[in-house]
């Protein structure tokens, strides 16, 4: 049988993650979090029914020939991998300006309530 770490090794222990959860900033976070991973998540699920769809019971659009042995159902399958890439792009960029920042400002805020001050006590 594996030890349990002790409470002070652990620094997860000392945190009180509901009181967190309550902090504007923290509520800010989850919100700008999720105006767009909901809205997006959404929309892409909609252009991919709307592919499958298209694919099920369109067959003479899909068959469209566009160049060559290139046609509709060709191009927009294509495009559901263009779409996944640039809305991966799209979040990274977005993350990076509006949550990271603020997720940084939590982390720093309770690594520093965690910490205590430099210079022992006198």
């Amino acid at each position: 049988m594996g030890q349990h770490p002790s409470p002070e090794a652990d620094p997860t222990a000392t945190v009180d993650f509901q009181e967190v959860q309550q902090r504007p900033e923290f509520k800010e976070l989850r919100h700008r979090h999720r105006s767009f991973v909901f809205p997006m998540a959404i929309a892409f699920l909609l252009w991919y029914f709307l592919y499958v769809l298209l694919a099920d019971y369109a067959h003479d659009f899909m068959s469209i020939k566009l160049v060559g042995n290139i046609n509709v159902g060709l191009v927009l399958g294509l495009l559901q991998f263009v779409s996944t890439v640039a809305i991966t792009m799209w979040y990274v960029s977005y993350a990076n300006k509006k949550l990271d920042p603020i997720a940084a400002g939590i982390r720093h805020d309770l690594e520093s309530a965690e910490q205590p001050p430099a210079g022992g006590t006198k």
